[in-house]
């Protein structure tokens, strides 16, 4: 749909073959022929997405054949943010339009762990058991709208769990058992489940980690749980690499009665052993499908709401932008914790099989997961930036360990992709691939920016933006831009968008969260740059532009971080902030204010580090602890992360931060020092400035 010599110096272009093979392209193709629409370039259909979202959305249903229970006529109820209304008389079921697939030849989900333990489902299996499933959730007394919640790595019975929570219209939440409990309580506990499965326990870089004493605090913790279902994954050290042992899984729970309630407990095996027919709740377009959080920077994680027919509809045009669906072997290394593992459902919207995998993506060696998408035939393979810059800087040569041949597709994101990165995927992975990087995010439910198989690819970019995203780079006036670094936003809102903060009434912190400073303009929080390309605009993202972590492409939040740390004796106050950025390494420096008179030795940093690692995750590990006089404060008494993470990235100190708003001004000349000493590191790449 444009001419690739529009594009400067492309570092790809696609072959004839895989520009009439598009799926994008095919849904162009339908358009021409069943709406009479034709475009000129990508942007032009874009444009009218955007422009027409009753049309374009429309569209997508009818070209994907979605089907409701009721016949309905209306698209979308008005175009405010928050507040639009899509689709408000359709009846459906996200799990119907899965298991659509289920005479499928291909299998549904094949998993595979660091044992080599491997799982093949065919779609009837997959049916089966999600039936079984839901049935005995019915039985446990759970009815639309309950939340059930979940404890479990990244294997296939998450995926038939959740299929089934979704079938019953239950609302499905899970963490990662790499999370302890302080992180999963922050969460679990704001939207009071009703059933809870969990594992006991997981591998992780050739190591077992019980998980069966946190599953006992998390009973504890969370008063509303009735029932339990005890998923066993874990295989002890020195065991053979079999089954997991199920009895001995469930022991640790036999008789339990936490805070004295009466809990049913269920095996797995049994949950899912029956054979009875699906049966899939018929819910409103905008049901509550899942709950994912925010990073909890300010505070607890924020809920985040999202239904089942925006999360379908939106699932399906992602499809065809990364060109997934029938026959297509998807993986995307995620754990359960990151908002990738979602994505896997939303590929077998689209028909594809789920490839997962549970484990450390770098051990014994970063040769890994290229050996398993060889093993499982892998046609999209997914991960954080991160990843490929380890593979880089590790020296990997693929083509040695591995035969991408069935590869098609590489996808990146979680934070930017280097341009040592770009060349490395295209000149040492596998030439005839084409490389999707994407960005979007926990909340969206969606890509805002992504790619176009059709179009040739520019290092450091992004290739468009994805259809029904009316993204802009605003300035500091809330006008667009282009060629300039601006604030990342949405202009119009889109069927997956979040329906509501779990427990925010009135919708407050809604508003505050993404519709400030601009109201009914979707602030996402990333700088953006978006490229004058003739035909497509091409997308930079510069990493994150409020104080939110993202470490090692997972999204994480300060505010659990400083309850762990300053619940030491030792620390008085804390600081952290994530350098993130443009695809350089991440750097994310802890500052702790200790009790008077004491110094920061290396037995206190062990301790530090090993209290976060115990407490949250070992992503949330710093780099490095430093020792301050004083956290940097405002007025009212909030610490000021954003503008010490602009300082080290660069920033002036006379544009970061206002002395008479601040509680302790004298605080800052400390971080001005440390910043000069970093200067380099975090600065802005050549050509690139960050706005004040």
């Amino acid at each position: 749909m444009t001419p690739a010599d529009a594009f400067p110096t492309p570092v790809w272009r696609p072959t004839p073959e895989r520009i009439r093979d598009a799926r994008l392209g095919r849904y162009a193709q339908w358009l021409a022929r069943e709406r009479g629409l034709a475009f000129d370039h990508y942007d032009a259909m874009w444009r009218w997405s955007v422009d027409q979202p009753e049309a374009f959305w429309r569209s997508i249903w009818d070209y994907h054949q979605l089907q409701s229970d009721t016949p309905f006529a209306t698209v979308l109820e008005g175009r405010g943010m928050p507040g639009a209304k899509w689709f408000p008389e359709v009846r459906t079921n996200f799990v119907r339009q899965v298991l659509r697939h289920a005479n499928a030849a291909e299998p549904a989900i094949i998993g595979d762990d660091e044992l080599g333990r491997v799982t093949r489902m065919s779609w009837a299996q997959l049916e089966r058991q999600v039936a079984s499933l839901a049935h005995e959730l019915r039985g446990l007394g759970v009815v639309p709208g309950d939340r059930v919640v979940a404890y479990l790595p990244n294997v296939p019975q998450a995926i038939v769990a959740f299929l089934a929570a979704a079938s019953v219209g239950a609302v499905w939440s899970i963490c990662s058992p790499d999370m302890g409990p302080l992180s999963v309580l922050d969460r679990f506990r704001q939207i009071e489940p009703k059933v809870l499965l969990a594992c006991d326990g997981y591998r992780y870089g050739g190591k077992a980690y019980e998980r069966s004493g946190v599953v006992r605090e998390l009973l504890d913790a969370l008063p509303t749980v009735t029932a339990l279902v005890v998923v066993p994954t874990l295989v002890r050290d020195g065991a053979a690499p079999a089954e997991p042992d199920a009895s001995a899984a469930a022991a640790p729970f036999a008789g339990l009665r936490p805070g004295g309630r009466a809990l049913s407990v269920l095996q797995w095996a049994d949950a899912t052993g029956r054979d009875v027919p699906l049966r899939t709740e018929s819910l409103p377009f905008d049901h509550p499908l899942w709950i994912v959080y925010s990073s909890g920077t300010t505070g607890l994680p924020k809920p985040i709401v999202a239904g089942h027919g925006g999360t379908m509809i939106v699932s399906l045009v992602s499809a065809l932008h990364n060109e997934v669906g029938p026959g297509e072997r998807y993986h995307w290394y995620s754990s359960t914790g990151w908002i990738m593992w979602n994505s896997h459902p939303g590929a077998m919207l689209a028909g594809a099989t789920a490839v997962v995998y549970d484990g450390n993506p770098g051990w014994p060696d970063w040769s890994t997961l290229w050996k398993f998408a060889d093993r499982h035939r892998v046609t999209m393979f997914g991960g954080g930036a991160a990843f490929f810059a380890s593979c880089l800087k590790a020296g990997l040569q693929v083509d040695a360990v591995a035969d991408l041949s069935a590869l098609r597709t590489v996808g990146s994101t979680g934070s930017p992709l280097s341009p040592e990165s770009y060349r490395w995927i295209l000149s040492q992975v596998a030439p005839h691939v084409w490389l999707n990087p994407i960005s979007g995010g926990t909340d969206v439910g969606a890509a805002f920016v992504c790619g176009n198989v059709m179009l040739p690819i520019v290092e450091g970019e992004m290739q468009c933006r994805q259809l029904g995203m009316a993204v802009q780079a605003f300035d500091e006036e809330g006008k667009p831009v282009m060629d300039a670094v601006g604030e990342l936003v949405c202009t119009a809102p889109w069927p997956s968008m979040p329906l509501y903060f779990w427990g925010d009434a009135d919708g407050t912190r809604y508003r505050e969260s993404y519709f400030e400073p601009w109201p009914g303009v979707w602030r996402h929080g990333d700088w953006i740059e978006l490229k004058s390309r003739p035909g497509a605009a091409g997308a930079v993202i510069y990493g994150r532009s409020d104080a939110t972590i993202n470490r090692h492409g997972i999204r994480m939040g300060t505010a659990e971080l400083y309850r762990a740390v300053e619940a030491l004796p030792e620390v008085m106050d804390s600081l952290v902030v994530d350098l993130e950025y443009l695809g350089r390494e991440s750097y994310m420096p802890l500052f702790v204010v200790l009790r008077e008179g004491m110094a920061l030795d290396e037995a206190l940093v062990t301790r530090i580090k090993g209290e976060i690692r115990t407490a949250l995750s070992a992503r949330h590990v710093p780099n490095e602890v430093l020792q301050v006089e004083q956290v940097p404060r405002t007025l009212s008494g909030k610490k000021m992360e954003l503008p010490i993470k602009k300082l080290l990235l660069g920033q002036p100190v006379d544009k970061i931060a206002n002395p008479g708003a601040m509680a302790n001004p004298g605080s800052l000349a400390w971080f001005v020092e440390f910043a000069a000493r970093r200067a380099g590191p975090g600065t802005a790449p050549d050509g690139a400035t960050l706005p004040a």
